[in-house]
């Protein structure tokens, strides 16, 4: 059975009818206890439960639960069910370190799902590679997450897109879709993801010929931009790039809107939030257009699959960080099961010889930097509802 590229339902199949031929007492990286006991494997999930980014970090794990009961459902890895051990970091990055050395030397877990944030993310990597325990976030987009121009992180590893690839994307449809030949940026100048993605567009939409009007800044946390959006009101441009969270996101084009400015708006999967809607209003979101890794539109039978079973598992509609949590619960599983041993370093070599993997987020590669290989959607809004999916990249 090739396992290296199917659909996910296949996956769920092919990890439970996989033979029992992979040693069951390893160990992991970690220095004490076993990975395995009996009959279960265990899994770390460290994530933003509370604090800032909470809806980021819950809407994963709500993801990778539905994809671990699918897979224990369904006979488990190699014949062994996988035990969450799951911990909140409370958005907090060291908080998210002392969670990992927890779960890497005292719950001595096989692998690590998360943080949700790269800045989080980033900080328990030190403590993955001490222990040889591989880690994977399905959102950490920075660019030097897992290579910072010279090095690669050993046990690291993600399957989201990075910042650059994003700014880069939007800055082509700005041009090439939407016609724009001048932009505005509003950037979150606390926020490394912000500023990533607003000097990836900048350098792109340069190449194609454009011109940045002006360059606006705000700090998380703000509520009133009513200065910014004045000061840019009187100027000529075609659209306005705004690579933010979705707190800040919502409440700058309300006020934009209010103010008369009509010009489209364009973002990151930082917008990827229920919120945004509650604070823009259905009216403000027209003329949207974002980024993303997944879209409830697309009609890929995988997506379209996923959101079925995600409804009649949760009673809700899936969001993108839903389907990476889902995706990352899947990735672990299909590495786990075609690892020789039960170990970190069996399981590190297997994520990172990954060909062909199908997710609900798109089909991957995993290249020599421990990055995915996918292609990027541009979703647009129409009355604060998705209308557009456009597959790029």
């Amino acid at each position: 059975m090739n396992l290296r590229r199917r659909t996910l339902l296949g996956a769920t199949a092919a990890v439970a009818a996989v033979g029992a031929t992979t040693a069951c007492s390893a160990k992991p990286g970690g220095s004490g206890g076993s990975a395995v006991t009996g009959d279960t494997i265990k899994v770390g999930v460290n994530y933003e439960l509370s604090g800032a980014v909470a809806t980021y970090g819950q809407a994963s794990v709500d993801g990778i639960t539905m994809a671990i009961d699918e897979i224990n459902a369904a006979g488990g890895v190699n014949g062994k069910k996988l035990e969450i051990i799951s911990y909140d970091n409370k958005s907090d990055a060291a908080e998210a370190t002392t969670l990992a050395n927890k779960l890497f030397t005292q719950d001595n877990v096989l692998v690590g799902m998360g943080p949700a944030t790269s800045g989080n993310f980033k900080a328990i990597i030190p403590v993955a590679n001490k222990n040889g325990v591989p880690v994977v976030s399905g959102s950490a987009t920075a660019d030097d997450v897992t290579w910072d121009g010279s090095t690669v992180q050993e046990y690291a590893f993600r399957i989201c897109f990075n910042d650059s690839f994003q700014g880069t994307i939007m800055a082509k449809f700005a041009a090439e879709n939407l016609g724009a030949s001048s932009a505005v940026i509003i950037k979150d100048n606390s926020n490394d993801y912000s500023k990533g993605l607003a000097d990836a567009f900048t350098t792109e939409f340069e190449n194609q010929g454009g011109t940045i009007v002006t360059s606006e800044a705000y700090v998380a946390g703000d509520t009133d931009f009513n200065t910014i959006l004045t000061r840019i009101k009187g100027q000529s441009f075609d659209v306005i790039y705004l690579p933010g969270y979705y707190s800040e996101a919502g409440l700058i084009i309300k006020q934009a809107r209010d103010l008369g400015i009509t010009a489209p708006f364009l973002g990151g999967d930082g917008f990827d939030s229920p919120t945004l809607l509650e604070l823009a209003g259905a009216s403000a979101l027209n003329d949207v257009y974002f980024t993303n890794h997944y879209s409830s539109i697309d009609e890929d039978p995988t997506v379209q699959d996923f959101i079925k079973a995600f409804k009649e598992a949760k009673g809700a509609e899936p969001s993108a960080f839903n389907a990476l949590g889902y995706d990352v619960g899947k990735f672990v599983a299909d590495a786990i099961s075609r690892a020789s041993e039960l170990t970190g370093d069996a399981v590190q070599k297997a994520m990172a010889e990954t060909k062909g993997f199908v997710g609900v987020t798109g089909t991957f590669d995993m290249d020599e930097h421990h990055n995915p290989v996918k292609t990027i959607l541009v979703i647009g809004l129409k009355d604060g509802v998705q209308d557009s999916s456009e597959k790029v990249g």
